[in-house]
């Protein structure tokens, strides 16, 4: 028994990272297309898209993974049965209800990540990429160039006649404060934006002040001047997963969210009646329309679980279960445990 297990589990791992990679691939290329839009609103070097392209990583494998193990796993059965090693397995005694338990193992396993990605990973890592393209965003509002008009440094007026943008270095930099008290200009030969952290610094160099009101009239000369301001990003607070899933924030999205991914999540383990049944075939007598119905049975479950929550909310996910079970369990009955 360990080597007819070790030998269904090396046919199935095979088959499985051969489905599972051009998927990945697949879903990887479609956020990569997404990403070049954020490109049009925000500044993005390498180091930024490969963060963000990291941050999206539990998604795609959230979505990517339970069809490749519900194809492969059919597929895998398939191939043994069209070459006859099927009714080798059954003619020695060996039931299907042991292609069931072989398959259980990976199935509950992989439910088991899938829950964990979702529930605690996938809403953290969210949080954290929202965070990062609006501190993004809100850091692209200070993409200062030279211009007559001036720009708005925190309580700053900013002229700038020399611009080198990709260096974020200015040059021939003059600054203007007006306070109840006094007045300040500010002229320096060479500046540079820096951005600690969303607080923005700007350092003049070589340069002179001046502070003056109806008494009295200042003037300094420095080396090196920082002027401080801070991004206002609309930051998304993130405490626990507990908080994350009951937060009235969003609530029916988030329930909605939940109801679906808790499904998507169980589509191994609650396929493998679907998987024996579609697998297992006698090569001379049955001929079945695998891809056809693997297509029909994967688009029917994720249909069902992202629309039933409209009508049945939370009781969408053992009503849909039991049903999904009742369905799949039929089919398997008649075309498996009937037969052999």
């Amino acid at each position: 028994m360990d080597k007819l297990r070790h030998y269904l589990y090396t046919h199935l791992n095979v088959l499985f990272f051969s489905i599972f990679i051009p998927l990945f691939t697949i879903a990887s290329v479609i956020f990569m297309i997404k990403l070049a839009t954020y490109t049009a609103i925000i500044q993005l070097n390498i180091s930024e898209m490969g963060k963000l392209y990291l941050f999206v990583l539990p998604e795609l494998f959230f979505y990517t993974l339970p069809i490749a193990f519900v194809i492969a796993g059919a597929l895998s059965l398939y191939r043994l049965s069209n070459d006859n090693e099927m009714v080798v397995v059954f003619s020695l005694g060996i039931s299907p209800t042991f292609l069931l338990r072989v398959l259980a193992i990976p199935a509950l396993l992989l439910t088991l990540v899938l829950f964990v990605d979702y529930l605690v990973v996938t809403p953290y890592i969210k949080s954290i990429s929202k965070n990062f393209i609006n501190q993004k965003q809100a850091e692209a509002k200070f993409n200062l160039t030279a211009s007559e008009f001036g720009h708005n440094f925190g309580d700053w007026m900013l002229f700038i006649n020399h611009s080198n943008n990709s260096a974020r270095a200015y040059g021939d930099v003059v600054l203007f404060n007006k306070n109840l008290k006094e007045e300040i200009l500010l002229v320096a030969h060479k500046a540079e934006l820096l951005n600690e952290q969303g607080n923005l610094q700007l350092r003049l160099s070589d340069g002179e002040g001046y502070t003056y009101n109806a008494e009295t009239f200042k003037r300094m000369q420095y080396k090196t001047l920082m002027i401080n301001d801070v991004i206002e990003s609309d930051e998304i607070p993130y405490t626990n997963t507990l908080d994350y899933w009951t937060s009235p924030i969003d609530h029916e999205y988030r329930n909605r969210l939940l109801t679906t991914n808790a499904l998507l999540s169980l589509f191994p383990a609650l396929s493998l009646f679907l998987i024996v049944a579609l697998g297992v075939v006698h090569a001379r007598h049955q001929k079945r329309w695998i891809y056809l119905w693997l297509f029909l049975s994967i688009v029917l479950f994720y249909a069902g679980s992202m629309l039933l929550h409209q009508w049945l909310l939370l009781w969408t996910i053992p009503i849909f279960s039991i049903v999904w079970l009742s369905i799949t369990y039929g089919f398997y009955r008649r075309l498996v445990g009937n037969r052999f």
